[in-house]
């Protein structure tokens, strides 16, 4: 069988202590929902996660379509509560490139709303303040304090999560959509859509209409996506510069907007 092993490698420093293990719990979790498809994990140390080779393929319409209807089971299966940790693992969380994971922290709010600007805002805007403008760093604060007071809150559970699902933790291979790379917790369903959008995604619509399909959205969605951008824009500031102060800014001018 052929295996792929991700490391930091031998010029690099070693992973954060449970980073590796993080990932092998998140990518369990993701798999026993029975949805989308997520690597197989093989081994894991700490200093390596030995995982199953994935042959590339080019997208498919067809393809995009079931990745959308396979998240939105993934979704449903549900947990324990808005930024809880993945089942059974009780280490710390991890957001973020392998060369410089950032930390993330799990809760097991009731709250989405509360759990966001807590856990996910709040520290992500003070590793990004010095990169920021007053007037950014006031809008995200005000984002916040809507985040607490209930306005963006809903009726839907915390849903099973990938938590950084952007097209580049997507790998077509074969017929499938397989996931990589996760951040999981319970979270919103819109958040990992949202992350679908931020860096664009092959059959976006085709993902959308198969997921719609499974799960139908809540009214507004779209004009939702910028408020749950805002959390991996903030950490593209830290990480990255202030190369995504511009699009943070105009994530949380939107956010405000939403009504």
């Amino acid at each position: 069988m052929r295996t792929f092993t991700k490391t930091l490698g031998r010029a690099q420093a070693a992973a954060p202590a449970g980073f590796f293990g993080c990932e092998a719990a998140g990518l369990a979790w993701l798999a026993a929902a029975g949805g989308a498809r997520c690597v197989r994990v093989l081994d894991c140390t700490d200093v390596a996660l030995e995982l199953e080779y994935l042959d590339a393929a080019r997208p498919s319409e067809r393809a995009g379509r079931e990745l959308g209807r396979a998240l939105a089971r993934t979704h449903d299966a549900g947990a324990a509560g808005f930024g809880s940790p993945p089942e059974g693992w009780d280490g710390p969380g991890f957001f973020g490139p392998l060369a410089q994971p950032l930390p993330m922290s799990y809760a097991r709010d009731e709250h989405w709303g509360a759990f966001y600007a807590e856990h996910r805002l709040a520290p992500m805007l003070e590793r990004a303040s010095d990169r920021l403008d007053t007037g950014t760093r006031r809008a995200v604060s005000q984002v916040m304090d809507r985040c607490g007071a209930g306005d963006f809150e809903d009726e839907d559970r915390p849903a099973r999560i990938h938590g950084d699902l952007w097209s580049g933790n997507i790998v077509w291979s074969g017929a499938d959509a397989v996931l990589i790379d996760p951040a999981a917790h319970g979270g919103h369903r819109e958040t990992d859509l949202a992350m679908l959008h931020l860096f664009g995604c092959p059959y976006l619509e085709a993902v959308l209409d198969g997921y719609q399909g499974a799960h139908p959205l809540r009214a507004g969605w779209r004009q939702r996506i910028p408020l749950h951008q805002l959390y991996p824009l903030l950490a593209h500031v830290a990480l990255f510069g202030a190369g995504y102060a511009g699009p943070t800014a105009r994530a949380a001018a939107d956010a405000l907007r939403i009504s």
